[in-house]
């Protein structure tokens, strides 16, 4: 096993109160497999991923509690140094962003170089060479000429090709993607995405998508966990969440996907807003917005707990969202 999380909890200690952005929560990522973490904004995925990678801004932020194994080491106990020698050279990550990840002040070519020189010693002609190649590799033409250039000089997609080429150029064991696609087209996105999936099969690299569209990662990804709330609701096997998806929060994503609905039907939407975690529910968090369930049957006095319903599918233990409304037609099944 390449990296198992255990009861990670991260909270933020601000003037409005503890925000427990996220609870409790534990997965693990086999070498050479992908992991999708899927909810909407503000559920807690890219938060788990910075936890790991020491990424969190102390303060406010703080580690409350759990275990992040990776090949043998702590990256929640690691040191500042320790951490140091695995960003960026076994573990990279690709931010959403790359117009504000990029520095704009610095050549390409300096960008690329400088996780080489870090982490490989390479200087010179032969770190340069490297960065063309990993231009090249990417799929940016003339990579020899582009890679002297500015970020303002290249479009979204290549500004994403040259974010993805940077955090792969050392051959790291596990990439963890940030909603790579976002603001990006439809074809870009496909490019990207294609990218990402035939780099890793080449490198043996593993993967953590983070993203709210599940079409993405039932392309991309072998197993699925759905966040809400800054806890894990939902994990499966890719192909057993898409066909029997078990939570009403989980259901609710995929009947909300405009690819699957039939023509002239409305668009599923989920009401309401996420709870505010400065007061996390005492019960089910998924109660108020829950019109996929049973509401009334929701747990108030006490968290779900996650439940093993079949072989790696787990789900959270709530009556109400378990339960399936009577009238309710089935959600459409989706092609992974």
């Amino acid at each position: 096993m390449l990296l198992q999380v255990n009861n990670l909890s991260t909270r933020f200690h601000t003037r409005n109160g503890i925000v427990h952005a996220v609870e409790d929560v534990s997965f693990s990522l086999e070498k050479g497999r992908s992991l999708g973490i899927v909810g909407e904004s503000g559920s807690g995925k890219s938060v788990t991923c910075y936890s790991l990678l020491g990424l969190i801004p102390k303060p406010p932020g703080r580690i409350h509690s759990g275990t992040a194994m990776f090949d043998g080491i702590d990256l929640l106990k690691a040191s500042e140094k320790e951490l140091g020698q695995i960003r960026g050279k076994r573990i990279s990550m690709i931010f959403q962003d790359p117009m504000t990840s990029l520095n704009p002040f610095l050549k390409i070519s300096a960008q690329l170089i400088e996780p080489l020189q870090l982490h490989m010693g390479l200087r010179g002609k032969k770190a340069l060479q490297r960065a063309i190649e990993a231009l090249a590799d990417v799929g940016i033409q003339n990579p020899a000429e582009r890679v002297h250039g500015y970020p303002h000089e290249f479009s979204g997609g290549m500004r994403q090709r040259v974010m993805i080429a940077m955090a792969l150029i050392t051959r790291p064991e596990l990439l963890i993607c940030d909603e790579p696609t976002t603001a990006l087209d439809v074809t870009v996105q496909k490019q990207v995405l294609d990218l990402i999936r035939d780099r890793q099969k080449q490198l043996g690299t593993s993967v953590i998508f983070i993203t709210h569209d599940l079409a993405v990662v039932s392309e991309m990804c072998d197993h699925i966990n759905v966040m809400y709330a800054g806890r894990i609701v939902e994990s499966a096997p890719r192909d057993l969440l898409f066909s029997n998806p078990r939570h009403a929060y989980t259901r609710a994503l995929l009947a909300s996907i405009p690819s699957i609905k039939p023509k002239n039907e409305l668009l599923h939407t989920i009401p309401g807003l996420p709870p505010n975690l400065t007061h996390p529910p005492r019960g089910c968090a998924f109660r108020e917005r829950n019109t996929m369930g049973q509401n009334r049957l929701c747990l108030t006095d006490s968290v779900p707990p996650l439940v093993e319903i079949a072989p790696g599918h787990f789900v959270q233990n709530c009556p109400g969202c378990l339960a399936i409304v009577p009238t309710m037609m089935p959600v459409p099944a989706f092609s992974a």
